[in-house]
């Protein structure tokens, strides 16, 4: 009885041993799974916002990028509007210098390639998008033809709206804080032009609408201005 109990204990402890120890090593296992899965997880999310960062980073550098390059094709685009109405003068068809004058447009004539015929030029912001149309003279008596008018397109992202007017007209009253001519204005008045541009790339981004604005005097309509 003693040899049979004395064998049997032991066993029985390997078998305890030996059952505990499937038991750990399963749990063991399952614990590691579930460590992998939230690890995942975590990298998952962290990847996402590291993504995130990442595209809010470019899309604001693409728009900052973008507002640089406007603002210098808007200065370039001012100086180019300033040059021609300073120069303008009578059309070939003896036209006033500046044929119509309003608040989101206006025409006139300037030799704008210096070939002694003057073309007329029209700017005028439709929406958001400001455009130039030329229209040189043809034939004589010199006439300007509608049908050979040629039309760029200037600036787009333009957000004047109704508050701010492209186009301001002053007449020799101007004195540097006079108000401007009320519309409609009559062209044969106009000595000075004011222009405001303000231009907003993204509305829904970063940085905020700038605003240029811009006076000339009309050289050869000048007279106390």
């Amino acid at each position: 009885m003693n040899v049979t109990s004395n064998f049997q204990l032991p066993l029985l402890r390997s078998l305890k041993t030996s059952f505990v120890g499937q038991a750990n090593s399963k749990f063991q296992q399952g614990m590691t799974l579930v460590e992998v899965l939230v690890a995942l997880s975590i990298f998952v999310i962290v990847m996402m916002a590291v993504g995130a960062f990442e595209a809010g980073i470019f899309t604001n550098q693409n728009t900052i990028s973008g507002s640089f390059r406007t603002a210098q094709n808007s200065q370039i685009i001012l100086k180019t509007m300033l040059t021609e109405l300073r120069e303008t003068s009578p059309g070939d068809n003896g036209s006033f210098p500046i044929a119509s004058a309003g608040s989101t447009t206006i025409s006139f004539f300037s030799d704008r390639d210096n070939d002694g015929s003057a073309e007329k030029i029209t700017y005028t912001l439709m929406g958001s998008t400001l455009y130039r149309a030329v229209i040189k003279a043809t034939g004589s008596p010199a006439v300007y033809n509608v049908a050979s008018q040629a039309t760029t397109t200037l600036l787009s992202s333009v957000t004047n709206g109704t508050a701010i007017p492209v186009f301001q007209y002053f007449d020799t009253n101007y004195n540097g804080t006079s108000s401007p001519l009320t519309q409609p204005v009559t062209p044969t008045a106009i000595r000075l032009v004011k222009i405001n541009i303000r231009l907003d790339l993204d509305p829904n981004r970063s940085p905020i609408p700038i605003i240029y604005s811009v006076q000339v005097n009309l050289r050869n309509l000048k007279s106390n201005l």
